[in-house]
C-alpha cells in the first residue's frame, strides 16, 4: 500500500472536526493516543499541499510529534544500539519545533503555541540537565494537545 493511500485509510478512521482538516484535526487524535509517528504523517500530508502561511506551522508541529518518536523509541528500547541514542535528536527537534512554531504564538488555529512551545523548551532542558541519561516520556502519562475553541 502506498503512503498516500495508508494516510488515506488512517484519516478516514479518525473523528471528523468540523472547522480544520481532518489531516490536522487526525495529527491531534494520533498524537494525543501516542501515536507520533502516524500524527507525523498526517499532518505531512497537509504540509506537502500547503500553499498559505501555514507551512512553518505545520512544520513545527511535525518537528515536535518526530521528537516525541525518539523519546518514544529510546523508552521501549533504551539499551538498543540505535533506539538508545534518541535523546539528542529528540532535544534537536523540541528546539527546531518551538523555533518554527514561534511566530505564530500565542494561539493559532485553536492551538495553545505558547504552551506547547514552553513544553518543548522544558521537555529539552530537563534531558539536557540529566546529561542525556533522563527520558521525560513515559507511555503511562502520554502529553495531550488540546484545540481550544
Amino acid at each position: 500500500m502506498k503512503k498516500s493511500d495508508r494516510i488515506s485509510a488512517l484519516v478516514g478512521q479518525l473523528p471528523a472536526g468540523d472547522a480544520f482538516d481532518p489531516h490536522y484535526t487526525g495529527y491531534f487524535a494520533c498524537f494525543n493516543a501516542g501515536r507520533y509517528y502516524e500524527a507525523h504523517d498526517v499532518l505531512e500530508h497537509l504540509w506537502l499541499e500547503c500553499r498559505d502561511g501555514n507551512a512553518l506551522f505545520y512544520k513545527g508541529l511535525i518537528q515536535i510529534a518526530g521528537a516525541f518518536v525518539h523519546l518514544q523509541k529510546q523508552h521501549l528500547h533504551p539499551h538498543h544500539p540505535k533506539h538508545g541514542r534518541r535523546l539528542r535528536p529528540a532535544v534537536r527537534l523540541f528546539r527546531l519545533g518551538a523555533e518554527n512554531l514561534a511566530a505564530f504564538a500565542p494561539r493559532h488555529q485553536h492551538l495553545d503555541v505558547a504552551a506547547l512551545r514552553l513544553r518543548c523548551e522544558r521537555l529539552a532542558a530537563e534531558i539536557i540537565s540529566a546529561d542525556y541519561a533522563l527520558n521525560p516520556w513515559h507511555p503511562a502519562h502520554l502529553p495531550q494537545l488540546e484545540l481550544l475553541g
